[in-house]
């Protein structure tokens, strides 16, 4: 299926390697160069927001997608906590209004949704709350003239088939660690397995030794990592970083900035893959 927009893209990896950071970053950079951004959280604990530059208080007053219950019970039928076997309520409930009604705008160009955690397929939940969820994610998906920047928890199993719909892109976020790379490896069949097209490792944090690192990596494993990825892309370590916490998108205003530098090349090689249809898969 062609996607006409390049910028359908789930960031997903193990906890801890920067990828509300990466999401940020993209979404301020994107979001400054005229592009029309719409930021999705869906990590519990909210980071994103004060990631974007939002105050306590502004994060304070958002009520994630998946505890607003009348939001829920007006769409499906069925309030949480009443599903469960015998319980009636529509499995395609109409979001079209979920954006406006349930989005921050951030900046002039960026606005925020926050959806809360989607329960993992594999506990067998058909709930109110995992459908309107799925839902929100299809229609995401499909919005016009618009960026999406969809930062996970480590796995996208949990979205089933629905970013296929219109995702094109994941990007597995690492850093150059053995039990980071090796999670890195698993989400990228997991991405595969839910239909995105193309899948890009970006290791995080990266130094002077960290080629040696994958390197061994390669040889311990028996394989190469590019083999399990459409192109490996590295972020080098930026120390500011950690001083800029939690607004960590105002190191996108420091020209001298490596990590900067790279995260505006990354959000290049982003665009540059809106459609497949001609030309097919490419190793970068």
């Amino acid at each position: 299926m062609c996607k006409s927009n390049g910028y359908r893209v789930v960031i997903t990896g193990k906890g801890g390697v920067g990828k509300t950071t990466l999401t940020s970053c993209l979404a301020a950079h994107l979001s400054r160069n005229g592009v029309t951004v719409l930021a999705v959280d869906e990590d519990p604990q909210m980071n994103l927001p004060h990631a974007l530059g939002m105050s306590v208080a502004q994060v304070g007053r958002i009520v994630p997608l998946n505890l607003n219950h009348d939001y829920i019970s007006e769409k499906t039928g069925i309030r949480p906590g009443a599903s469960g076997w015998g319980a009636m309520f529509k499995l395609n409930p109409d979001v079209d209004d979920v954006v406006q009604r349930f989005g921050v705008t951030v900046s002039p160009r960026l606005n925020l949704l926050v959806m809360g955690t989607v329960k993992q397929a594999g506990g067998g939940c058909l709930c109110a709350e995992n459908v309107l969820l799925d839902s929100t994610i299809r229609h995401l998906a499909l919005r016009d003239n618009e960026a999406i920047l969809l930062d996970t928890q480590a796995g996208v199993e949990h979205f089933g088939r629905a970013l296929a719909k219109g995702f094109n892109h994941c990007l597995v976020v690492s850093d150059d660690t053995f039990n980071a790379l090796t999670v890195a490896e698993h989400s990228a069949k997991l991405a595969r397995d839910s239909g995105i097209e193309r899948v890009t490792l970006v290791v995080n944090r990266g130094k002077e030794g960290t080629p040696d690192k994958m390197a061994r990596y390669d040889e311990y494993c028996g394989a190469s990592l590019a083999h399990a990825f459409d192109d490996v892309f590295c972020l080098p370590y930026e120390p500011r970083l950690e001083a800029l916490e939690p607004a960590v998108t105002r190191i996108m205003e420091l020209q001298e900035s490596g990590y900067a530098t790279a995260v505006a090349v990354l959000a290049s090689r982003l665009g540059s893959h809106g459609c497949d249809c001609a030309t097919g898969h490419t190793h970068g």
